[in-house]
Order: structure tokens, then sequence, then C-alpha cells
């Protein structure tokens, strides 16, 4: 009996601690949840207040766009439109107030006067179009420093270019003859000479010749041969000569020389046509081929591929030192691609709207490297896009006659725009001075370059307020360069003249007295300048040696009085491959 009332215990004992640890877990589970929903009622009612200050999300996505544009803003954005500028872009300023002047002085010895009757000069010129239009002005003033009656010049079939045309088939002879008669004696043939056909002697004279050179060893030989031909006569003579000489320069070059009449009579049509298509037009000399920019050894970010491409067609001029890009682009003698051309012509005022008229030949990376300026100019022609392929047959065999089409077009455009420094930006440059100083836009690369390297990092009003700012003194106002500075064929000061009575005029940023005066009698004379070396900055990549071949720097069966009359072998040749 004990014992079972014992078990009994025992059990109700067991019961009893099993109940209270139920009971004690489902307090446990009570008091948790409980916490649970206190938390969570703490949380909806936080966020209930949080929502009631919040703002909307219409209101957030609203704020979110803002801040974007804001963004977009303030990077570098290209507008359609040229903006607002402060002056005309189609026209110079004070250009009324100058005109050119290049009639000879009163006592300026003419040719009936002064040439010998048996002196004959022969000149072989070098080069493409306008390399070779150098060398036939300065022909004519090499003959009349000579008192030589001179040869119509032959032109260079061998070079680069492979173009046949003789003088007669680009330049109108008769006219050129005749309208230097009274400077120059001209004929079309070396006649014979005591009844036999005599060859002239050949030689070759120093680069940037000054008449005494002229005088100490070219005449002795010509006097003792009577009859000498001048190979690769370019820039043979002096850029600084006496104003009377280089008044005779100007004559040569904007009066004498005239394209034949089928060259002319294409190029206005081609004029024609662009002026029909806008009241104004821009003509962009471009030079953008694989040959040049491997040459002049810049680099344009192409990578591995660029640098294998240019590196090899580099390979050809074996004398060219090691290419350091950065310090080439650094001077500024790297050519603008046609996106920074594009670029700075936005920034200078002129939008897309503006139709542009490109004179080039082979572009590096082709359509892929134009497709930014199209871009950036939608109306953007060529001679071969305003002219049927019938129209232009009979020039296209031709590379200097179509040379010529497109520097007829450049000279008349409203704007002319290059991307380079070569002969035909500068015969252009001082050309289009001479004849009114219609725009002439030549790039400031030194200072552009930089800017173009960081268009990123600043707005559009930055870097158009920039350009603006460093394009001036390059735009073709009058008196921009000081007289005597540069090239003569791209800054004919002695030939221009101001047509008022004002002693003084401030354009470009430089003030100066004018040299000439159109009052002044024609043959007033100016001090000589003494030829002298340009310093490093004013030595543009275009007037670097660009060699020739073994072959072409052989002179075949030529007779040389002395080696001193010849450039040393060592000194390169100036081809200036891509100066035309």
């Amino acid at each position: 009996m004990a014992m079972r009332r014992k078990k009994h215990q025992t059990r109700t004992e067991k019961s009893r601690i099993i109940g209270l640890l139920v009971a004690s877990f489902l307090r446990s589970r009570l008091l948790h949840r409980t916490l649970i929903s206190a938390i969570a009622a703490c949380l909806l009612l936080l966020f209930a207040v949080l929502s009631l200050f919040a703002p909307s999300p219409t209101q957030n996505n609203g704020q979110l766009r803002s801040q974007l544009d804001s963004r977009q803003d303030s990077a570098f954005r290209v507008p359609a439109s040229g903006g607002s500028c402060r002056r005309d872009v189609w026209s110079s300023m004070h250009s009324h107030l100058f005109s050119g002047c290049s009639n000879a002085g009163v006592n300026f010895a003419k040719a009936n006067v002064k040439t010998h009757p048996d002196r004959y000069l022969v000149i072989a010129t070098s080069g493409g179009l306008n390399q070779q239009r150098t060398g036939i002005i300065d022909a004519v003033v090499a003959a009349y420093l000579l008192n030589a009656t001179l040869v119509v010049p032959e032109l260079d079939h061998t070079s680069f270019w492979k173009d046949t045309s003789n003088f007669s088939e680009l330049f109108d002879a008769d006219w050129f003859i005749t309208f230097l008669r009274n400077d120059v004696r001209i004929i079309k043939h070396l006649p014979n000479m005591g009844g036999n056909f005599v060859a002239p002697y050949t030689l070759r004279v120093p680069r940037k010749c000054t008449p005494k050179c002229y005088e100490d060893r070219v005449l002795p030989v010509l006097v003792k041969k009577r009859a000498i031909r001048l190979t690769k006569f370019d820039y043979r003579l002096a850029n600084m000569l006496d104003e009377d000489l280089q008044r005779l320069r100007c004559r040569v070059n904007y009066h004498s020389l005239k394209f034949t009449d089928s060259i002319q009579e294409m190029g206005k049509l081609l004029v024609e046509r662009m002026k029909m298509k806008s009241k104004h037009f821009i003509a962009l000399h471009l030079r953008f081929e694989p040959d040049m920019l491997a040459f002049s050894g810049c680099y344009y970010g192409g990578g591995e591929k660029e640098i294998k491409e240019l590196g090899e067609i580099r390979k050809r001029w074996k004398n060219l030192h090691t290419s350091n890009p950065d310090k080439v682009r650094r001077h500024g003698r790297c050519p603008l691609t046609p996106e920074e051309v594009g670029l700075m012509l936005r920034a200078l005022g002129f939008g897309s709207d503006v139709h542009l008229y490109v004179a080039s030949g082979e572009i590096y990376g082709a359509e892929e490297t134009l497709a930014p300026l199209r871009a950036l100019f939608p109306n953007f022609h060529s001679k071969e896009t305003i002219a049927t392929k019938e129209e232009l047959a009979q020039f296209v065999s031709f590379s200097s006659r179509m040379a010529a089409l497109d520097f007829i077009v450049c000279d008349d455009s409203d704007v002319f725009v290059t991307n380079n420094n070569g002969n035909m930006a500068k015969i252009l440059a001082g050309r289009r001075r001479y004849f009114g100083h219609k725009p002439t836009i030549r790039p400031n690369a030194k200072k552009l370059n930089l800017l173009f390297m960081n268009k990123n990092n600043m707005t559009w009003e930055q870097f158009a307020s920039r350009v603006r700012t460093f394009q001036v003194g390059f735009m073709g106002e009058p008196n921009e360069l000081r007289p005597g500075s540069g090239e003569f064929h791209e800054n004919p000061s002695s030939c221009i003249c101001q047509n008022s009575s004002e002693s003084e005029v401030k354009t470009g940023g430089i003030s100066y007295p004018q040299n000439q005066i159109r009052d002044n009698p024609e043959g007033a004379k100016i001090e000589n300048r003494a030829e002298g070396q340009f310093p490093e900055e004013e030595q543009e990549w275009s007037e670097v040696d660009y060699l020739d071949s073994i072959k072409q720097n052989k002179l075949k069966g030529t007779k040389t009085d002395s080696l001193s009359l010849l450039m040393s072998t060592d000194q390169a040749e100036l081809q200036e491959f891509f100066s035309d």
C-alpha cells in the first residue's frame, strides 16, 4: 500500500514539473509575440511619421531628373548654332582701309633697257602646283637680277604628283609673257645659238640665295655659258628683298599667273554652284593624308594600328629623326584633325547651317575620320559632289589641274580655312590679303592643342571663349602679321597699301604704323631687310625637308661648274609633298 502511494506521489510530482515547464514555455512565447508586435507597431508608427514629411515619388523623380540635367548642362556639349558673336563672321574689320599695290616704281629698270641679248635662264620647278608656283614667281625675279631672258619655266613631271602638264596646260602662257614684258623678257623656247641648239649648263643654287649670292655664284657661270638651267627651283631666292623686287613678285603672283580658260571656267562654275546653295560659304583646305601625317611625326590617338601604319610609311625617309609626337604637337606643327577644325569653326560662330566646301586628297581613316566634321556641318561639299564626272573628265587625270580647281574655289570663298601651314595655305592667305583681306582662318595650333586635349573638362562656353581668344591674330585681319615676318607669299606686306591718310591702324592685337600709304609715290622705297633665320617657333612643320628618292637626287648627265654651286649631298631636298 505504501509502495503504491509513493509511486503515485512521484507521478504527480513529475506531472506538476511538466505542467510548470509547459506554462513557462507558453508564457515566454506570449511575451515574445507581444514584444514583436510592439516593435512592429513602433516601426509602423515611425514609417507613418516619415511618410508625412518625405516627398512623393513623383517629386523625388523630378529632383533626380533635374540633377542629371544639371550635370549634362555642365558637360562639353556642342551647340548646333554658332551662337552670338560681336562681329560679322563673314567679313574682316578695317579691310576697306587697305588694298593691293604692286606697280613698279619710277626707278625700276625696264626689260628693254637692262636685258642682256646673250643670256638665257631656264628654270626647272619642283613639287606640286603651289610649290611650283613659288618657283615660277622667283624665277622671274632671278631673271631680272641676272639681266637674262627667261624661258617659260619647266614644270615637274617626276615627283610624287606624276602630273605631265606643261606650263601652257596650266597657265595662260601668252598672258604671262605679255603682262611681264616691261619687267623681264620671256620666251617660250630656248633659241638656237650660232645656228645650233646648245643645251643649257645645269646647276643648282643654294636655298634662300640672296641677290648678292646670284651675282657672285650664278652670274659668272651664265656669262661664260650663255644659257643655264637651274634645277629643283623652289625656295632658291631669299625671302626678304627690297621693295621693288617684292612688288615684282606680287605682279607675277597676283596678276601674271592666270589659269587656262578651261580651268578658269570650270572653277568659276564650281563657285557659282556653291553660291546657289547659300549666300555665303566656307572653303576648307584639309590636309590629312597618310603620307603627310607619317612625315610630320604626329600621333592622333589611333593606338597601335595608327603607330604601325604610319610608322611603316615613315620608313620611306631614311634620314628622318625619331619622332617625338608630344613635342611636335606642342610646337603647333601637327595639322588639326577634321573634328578639331569643325569645333574651331563652331566656336568662332559658324553654325550647322553653313555650307562647307572641302578641298582635300586622301584622308587617313576615310569616312570614319570625316564623320565628326560632317556631323557638325552636314552641308558638306567637294568638287566631286557639285560637278558631274563628265564635267571633271578633262581634269581628273591631272593632279595639278584638279588642285587648280580647288584653288579657284578657295580663293573665291567668303571664308577660307586651313588645318595646315603648307604652300597652298600660305599662297592663298597672301592672295586674300592682297585682294581685300578676305577672312582667312589659320589655326593657332600651339594654343589650340592643349585646349582640344582638355575640352571635356570644361563647358562649351568656356571652350568657345578660349578659341576666340586664341584665334585673335589668325583670322586674316589687316596688320595681323608684322611687315617682313613669315614667308612673303603669305604676308606680302610690301604690296599692301593703306587707302586712308590714317597713320596708324589697330587690328588683330597689333598696333604699328603702316609701311605703305596709298598716297605715296609708287617708287618710294623702304629700307632693305637683311635675310635672317627665323626663330624656331616660326619654322612650321611644312618647311621640313621632304626627301626625294635616290633616283630623283641623282643629277644624271649634268655638268657642274663647281660643287659649291650645289647643295651638299647630306642636306635634305625640300620635296614638300604635303605642302600642296
